[in-house]
């Protein structure tokens, strides 16, 4: 063998070596940054830092997919679902555990109001920010009593509706100025014997009583049940001292807690 045979381990140009880097290649599974257009799964509830997540209660779906629209298109925001009705957004809320809950009031699948009492009954993170078309004293007092971080009109503008979103997120309280006016005029309103003022729903109750409304009609109405009509009767002629509709009807006209 000559001196300047090669030897068997010299390396060749071609060949590769052991720390010769390599290059990932994507796969066709990669994940985009598009927002989603149905619901979010359960477990995929929890949003980026500093992305608000929204659950959307409203019974018209036109409402619904308007209202997912215009927030799927701002930055900030995510919509996790969408609910018809007051028990399904309850179901909705504990499934999904969204920053904010968009909820209309007067709804066949429940009412707003009542779900927003159960959702503080449990604890429920989410704050809610009413949204509805609905501006009368029998709907704005019972909602903000129940738990309701805000309350908005459906004609507010877009960019009022993401700051109030904003805001309620962050716990603090948002009202559109129609509304932050009737508030103001129920709490200046006349009040029951002894200090203590009917409430809104009340107020409602015994004026359809003064129309001569039977208690079933008023439960349709007002989107409550009969024994809730009930009660309600129960506390007002506690509040009025009187023990019967007419009673009820005389002394309010006297006291000018009817019109």
């Amino acid at each position: 063998m000559t001196d300047d045979a090669p030897t068997d381990d010299a390396p060749t140009d071609d060949a590769p070596t052991d720390d010769a880097p390599t290059h990932d290649v994507p796969t066709g599974d990669a994940t985009t940054g598009d927002a989603t257009t149905g619901d979010a799964p359960t477990g995929d509830a929890t949003a980026p830092d500093g992305v608000i997540t929204l659950l959307v209660v409203d019974d018209h779906p036109v409402v619904r997919d308007g209202l997912r629209g215009m927030f799927e298109s701002a930055p900030g925001f995510r919509v996790l679902g969408e609910a018809a009705g007051g028990a399904e957004a309850l179901e909705r809320a504990a499934a999904l555990d969204p920053d904010v809950i968009l909820m209309d009031l007067r709804m066949p699948g429940g009412s707003g109001v009542d779900a927003i009492r159960e959702l503080t009954r449990r604890g429920a993170r989410a704050r809610v920010l009413v949204l509805t078309t609905y501006d009368t004293d029998s709907d704005t007092l019972p909602a903000i009593e129940a738990g309701a971080t805000g309350y908005l009109l459906k004609d507010a503008p877009r960019d009022d509706l993401f700051t109030a979103v904003r805001a309620a997120a962050e716990g603090r309280t948002v009202l559109s100025p129609a509304v932050a006016s009737r508030l103001v005029s129920a709490v200046r309103g006349p009040k029951a014997p002894g200090g203590e003022p009917l409430s809104a729903r009340e107020r409602e109750v015994l004026a359809l009583v003064a129309r001569g409304t039977s208690n079933k009609e008023i439960a349709r109405e007002l989107f409550i049940s009969e024994a809730t009509v009930k009660t309600h009767l129960t506390h007002l002629y506690a509040k009025l001292g009187v023990s019967d509709r007419a009673a009820a009807v005389a002394t309010a006209y006297d006291r000018r807690i009817l019109g």
